[in-house]
């Protein structure tokens, strides 16, 4: 077993890197840009509370979705094929979001979003595993690919409170024009191609199991959240979870499977994927619901609340590089249980909370946001490390895919959760129209929107009724994260420091 000589990657591969940062912040900021255009958007169009919802994760539910589709497809015709033609499909499917006249299209363009979204994320970084073949200059690139996808999130309610501000809330989507015009020129120069040699044809008998095992689990979620738990919803979620049992065992069949699922035998690879899918669970929805507080209960215009946003990113942006620094010399488990310690205050400050608390709720989620910074960097590193190189590609996109679910089941489940206890605390006054009465009771957004209809003091306590919301989905959040704190201290500490020989060598 010898280490096999790579050729150093020079001036035209960290170019390329340059170019491939651009899609991987517009998909980070794509997650996250409709946080403060969320109050305008539902505004202008009327939307019910489920209706946001749909909106808000139609787009991460379907690149979640179809991740692992779309990088097989990669291998076959071309990574950087791939991307150039996600580039377009991205780009034309922003345009439709942003001049979507009705909820359901809007519901539409996000979700096309999703499908070209899931063919970005895995060409990028199965192209940088190309662009450096040798090991450490590799883990920098990479290490810079998170990075760049974490700043796309920190600055999404930035970006989009600054256009929704200058523009409308359809602005936000068209900053994917100019990034695709650049990409698509110069991919061909900087970029390299690569299709595997020998693979079989993709199944889509596991695209199509694959879909059914994610969408009716989503769907039984959302159900709850506007119906309450009942026999269609238990119906829907079992259809889930059969189906995922069936891609599974087929799987396990194939000779070219869509999902190699034998990397789940694997300790450190399985509980830094479940770290990472509970921490970006709390980080989404806690992210969704503070940008609500900041607006709807103290008020803020969305470039405004946008502001607030800023010590939240910088404390991010902190700890994706300082973690791997630390992460040299003590172990990578017990620096991102650190950091999801240091998070667990910033969820008791939002658990919390009062009506007049925007600088606790600020502080709070900077502490939240420190926890992702350092999740970002080390979770990615420790699911790639943990598997052979050769298998480096499929883990890469497993963990694209359980970050991405992670977002949206976080902003489908705390958004869920924040609804029902509003609409249980709200209060309605005796002599209001039933039309009245269900905005009152729909959401704190159809309240606001008809405010001056209301008797005096019923705002303020839509207001208390949200923040509580806010308070029981931030404490949930927290025990969330508080197991996974422990999990990382108790079941990653065989996993070696970064400044300890990691390399991997190939038979030659």
């Amino acid at each position: 077993m010898t280490r096999q000589q790579f050729t150093r990657a020079g001036a035209r591969q960290w170019a390329g890197l340059g170019l491939l940062a651009m899609p991987t912040v517009l998909l980070g900021l794509d997650v996250t840009v409709l946080y403060l255009v969320a109050p305008s958007m539902a505004a202008d169009l009327s939307l019910s509370a489920t209706q946001l919802l749909w909106i808000m994760d139609a787009y991460g539910f379907l690149v979640a979705g179809f991740l692992v589709t779309m990088g097989t497809l990669g291998d076959r015709i071309g990574r950087r094929r791939l991307l150039e033609i996600g580039m377009v499909a991205f780009a034309a499917a922003s345009v439709f979001a942003a001049f979507a006249p009705t909820a359901e299209l809007l519901i539409l363009a996000r979700a096309l979003l999703g499908v070209a979204g899931a063919t970005l994320m895995p060409s990028t970084l199965s192209l940088i595993s190309n662009m450096f073949p040798d090991a450490r200059q590799r883990a920098v690139a990479i290490g810079v690919w998170a990075t760049m996808f974490a700043l796309g999130m920190a600055a999404g309610p930035i970006v989009g409170g600054a256009l929704v501000d200058s523009f409308w809330w359809g602005a936000p989507f068209l900053t994917a024009v100019p990034i695709a015009l650049v990409v698509l020129a110069g991919a061909r120069a900087l970029l390299p191609e690569y299709a595997a040699p020998s693979t079989g044809r993709l199944d889509l008998i596991s695209v199509g199991l694959s879909l059914a095992a994610i969408l009716p689990v989503v769907y039984a979620v959302k159900r709850i959240a506007s119906d309450g738990p009942g026999g269609a919803t238990l119906v829907y979620a079992m259809a889930g979870v059969l189906a995922g049992i069936v891609f599974v065992r087929r799987q396990r069949r194939l000779l070219d499977p869509l999902l190699d699922v034998t990397l789940f035998g694997n300790r450190a690879f399985t509980v830094a994927l479940s770290v990472l899918l509970i921490g970006l669970v709390g980080v989404g929805g806690s992210m969704y619901l503070v940008t609500q507080y900041l607006q709807l209960v103290q008020g803020l215009t969305p470039f405004d609340a946008g502001l607030w946003m800023g010590p939240p990113a910088l404390a991010m942006f902190a700890a994706a590089i300082g973690a791997p620094l630390v992460a040299r010399r003590f172990r990578p488990g017990s620096v991102m249980g650190a950091a999801l310690g240091a998070s667990l205050a910033g969820y008791a400050l939002l658990a919390g909370a009062g009506l007049d608390d925007e600088v606790p709720v600020a502080v709070g989620f900077t502490f939240v946001y420190l926890g992702l910074g350092a999740l970002a960097a080390l979770g990615t590193d420790i699911v790639v490390g943990a598997v052979p190189a050769a298998r480096s590609g499929s883990a890469a996109s497993i963990s694209e895919t359980v970050q991405e679910l992670g977002i949206a089941v976080g902003v489908a489940l705390l958004g869920s959760l924040t609804t029902a206890v509003y609409r249980t605390r709200v209060t309605v006054p005796g002599d209001l129209t039933s039309e009245t009465s269900g905005a009152l009771t729909d959401s704190l957004n159809a309240t606001l929107a008809i405010s001056e209809s209301l008797p005096p003091g019923t705002v303020e306590a839509a207001q208390q009724a949200f923040t509580s919301g806010l308070n029981v989905a931030s404490l949930v959040a927290g025990v969330a994260i508080a197991v996974a704190a422990v999990l990382c201290v108790g079941m990653l500490r065989h996993v070696p420091t970064l400044g300890e020989a990691r390399s991997r060598d190939t038979d030659v």
